[in-house]
């Protein structure tokens, strides 16, 4: 089954501390058998310290971390509220993305 949610998709966060702010899709993780998780950016910051290596200077860096794929939504093409996402079929015979807010189709 295709995923609802792909690499590049601007989404919006539903719930949790970074509840309302919006970010792009940088990385989703398939896990079998549990929920997919995502890395929004600017979404669910943490600190990591890291030692100096041969081209990095180390310090502390500030980086995503996964959220729940079920905390974020599609943002609408049309009017950039959540949306939910539906399949159809093109008259191509293409298979693609809307949503089902506005059904508008979702370019990525």
């Amino acid at each position: 089954m295709a995923s609802k949610i792909k690499k590049g998709d601007n989404v919006i966060v539903l719930t949790g501390k970074d509840r309302g702010k919006k970010g792009k899709v940088l990385k989703v993780q398939k896990r079998l058998g549990r929920q997919d998780r995502a890395i929004v950016q600017g979404i669910n910051l943490y600190k990591k310290h890291a030692a100096p290596k041969q081209n990095d200077p180390g310090g502390i860096k500030e980086l995503e971390g996964y959220v729940d794929i079920s905390n974020v939504a599609v943002e609408d093409p049309k009017d950039g509220k959540p949306t939910r996402v539906g399949f159809k079929f093109l008259k191509e015979g293409k298979k693609v993305r809307f949503a089902k807010r506005s059904g508008e189709v979702i370019d990525s």
